[in-house]
């Protein structure tokens, strides 16, 4: 009964897990129930201070969030009409990530949790991004699963045993999926939406892809016709080059808006027809590992694309299992996945010391190797 003696009189009502997110450019914060329920959350974007430079630049990403996260943190209490002394835990990307800016969230969350003695967790961005889905839905979203986390920063498809318990399959060997997406649409000239939900350069891309005829530009699916193409590894930096080479070869000019489109719609098509494939290779790999997969769950901010979804759930009902994803808007970084992860680790006494540090590189094959100040169910009766 380890939360029960540390919750007194609250063991008997849900608890409450703030979550902080400070690994990339996006300053957030959220208040999630042990049932899945967010209670606020709050999400500072950096889409308008980076877009000039075509890229996340880490020093300013760091300075906005030390500027931000106090009024992030405030803002998010407010509008749950809590106070630091409501909440039950305090979660937070503890990596992997850029350093300066996990730097930031880290600091913040050890000393709200240390000065108001509750429960540290350290979460591993790339978990919470696994287990989004499972947000008040842990009996359709149930362990294993096959994960295919997509995001601007990882590609990688994986068994979820558990928490704390994953097996990776295949892994980008070059860029990630969603480094791919925002590099060809800056090489096309797209604009960067800035929007507190859904901008960026990849979303910029999905849009003008619609726009397109991906016949004009017959683009090669990476890995399809080597000694690679049993593998279930990703590869994109390929396709991006060749994009590239067709813009300074004159193939299509940068600044005709249907020229941008028909690129567009070519790269995704290509992009997505390797993301099916080697999603199929994974689900194999995993009989082969001997799982029985419920489901597949794709996240990461790249799964909020429409073609990559549509293109899973193809390979899932093949699978004769439904593909499982968080909410679009839940897909991007954000506030309310740290807290989720914070929740499950919670329950199964996944506690962290006062004195953890960030880790900037953080295989999740890793994770249970991991110590922590407690184990055993925190929700024991």
């Amino acid at each position: 009964m380890i939360l029960a003696r540390r919750l007194g009189s609250k063991a008997s009502r849900l608890v409450r897990v703030l979550g902080i997110e400070t690994s990339c450019d996006d300053t957030a914060a959220a208040v999630v129930t042990g049932d899945g329920r967010v209670v606020s959350e709050t999400n500072r974007h950096q889409h308008s201070v980076h877009a000039a430079y075509g890229g996340i630049v880490p020093g300013l990403a760091a300075a906005h969030h030390q500027a931000h996260l106090p009024l992030v943190l405030r803002e998010t209490l407010q509008r749950a009409e809590l106070s630091i002394g409501d909440i039950d835990a305090v979660a937070v990307t503890r990596g992997p990530g850029m350093a300066a800016s996990l730097g930031v969230g880290v600091a913040a969350a050890k000393a709200l949790a240390a000065v108001h003695g509750l429960p540290l967790i350290g979460v591993h961005h790339m978990e919470a991004h696994a287990l989004m889905a499972r947000m008040g839905r842990e009996d359709a979203v149930r362990f294993p699963f096959l994960c295919v986390l997509v995001s601007g920063g990882h590609t990688m498809t994986l068994v979820a045993h558990d928490v704390n318990a994953y097996s990776t399959i295949g892994s980008t060997r070059d860029d990630s999926v969603g480094e791919a997406f925002d590099k060809v649409a800056r090489d096309l000239g797209l604009p960067w939406p800035d929007a507190q939900d859904g901008g960026g350069l990849g979303p910029a891309l999905e849009q003008a892809a619609l726009r397109g005829d991906a016949r004009r530009f017959p683009l090669p699916v990476p890995m399809d016709k080597s000694a690679s193409a049993a593998s279930p590894d990703f590869s994109f930096s390929g396709l991006k080059t060749h994009v590239r080479r067709l813009r300074d070869a004159g193939a299509f000019d940068p600044l005709v808006a249907q020229d941008q489109a028909d690129v567009a719609a070519a790269f995704q098509r290509a992009a997505v027809a390797h993301l099916r494939k080697k999603t199929a290779l994974a689900c194999r790999h995993a009989r082969a590992m001997g799982v029985s997969i419920t489901c597949v769950v794709a996240s990461g901010g790249v799964a909020s694309n429409a073609a990559v979804r549509q293109a899973l759930a193809d390979v899932a009902a093949k699978e004769g299992v439904p593909l499982e994803c968080p909410p679009p808007r839940l897909c991007t970084d954000n506030g309310v996945m740290i807290a989720w992860a914070g929740v499950e680790r919670l329950r199964r006494g996944l506690l962290d010391s006062y004195t953890f540090d960030f880790i900037q590189r953080w295989p999740l094959d890793r994770l249970k190797e991991m110590p922590y100040s407690e184990r055993g169910s925190s929700f024991d009766d």
